[in-house]
């Protein structure tokens, strides 16, 4: 989870092959509608967000039930919304991808064809709750190479199954 910008595809995508575990970019799961008022420069609502939410949290639970393992890419800005694609479950950790704003206004500006335009940045920090303690988020600082950063969550992954197995 993270703004726009913070690497969530690309780390996601190289964390899931790493872990060999499948990968899905959350942003498939967006209804048309809010694809294009993303790209017209508007930010999303919460009442645009439940339906996405939604979706991927019913991803989610389907390959739980399949007993199987996915990296999901999503931005979860807010807690209520980590609370939406969580459903309770205790067996699902999110990965926190932390950077400051100047950083990933740097990056933005770099990115070519997505339908996130790099100006609505001020709105996902404005909406942006980082994750609290009791949701036992891992939080890994974005300001590093890519293989750095999925070596950090792997390394904090192993560490938080070691303390619950002992």
């Amino acid at each position: 989870m993270g703004v726009s910008g913070s690497g969530k595809t690309t780390v996601a995508s190289k964390l899931a092959e790493r872990l060999r575990w499948t990968f899905e970019d959350g942003d498939k799961f967006h209804p048309k509608n809010n694809v294009e008022k993303m790209s017209a420069g508007h930010p999303l609502t919460d009442e645009d967000r439940w339906p996405w939410l939604n979706a991927i949290a019913d991803e989610i639970e389907r390959v739980c039930r399949a007993r199987g393992h996915v990296v999901m890419a999503c931005s979860a800005l807010k807690r209520a919304y980590r609370d939406v694609l969580l459903r309770g479950r205790d067996d699902v950790r999110i990965v926190f991808l932390n950077g400051t704003q100047q950083l990933i206004a740097d990056r933005l500006a770099l990115r070519k064809d997505h339908f996130m335009p790099p100006g609505l940045l001020d709105s996902q920090f404005r909406t942006l709750e980082p994750p609290a303690l009791d949701e036992n988020a891992i939080d890994v600082s974005i300001d590093a190479p890519v293989d750095t950063i999925v070596d950090d969550i792997v390394g904090k992954l192993q560490a938080t199954t070691a303390r619950k197995q002992s």
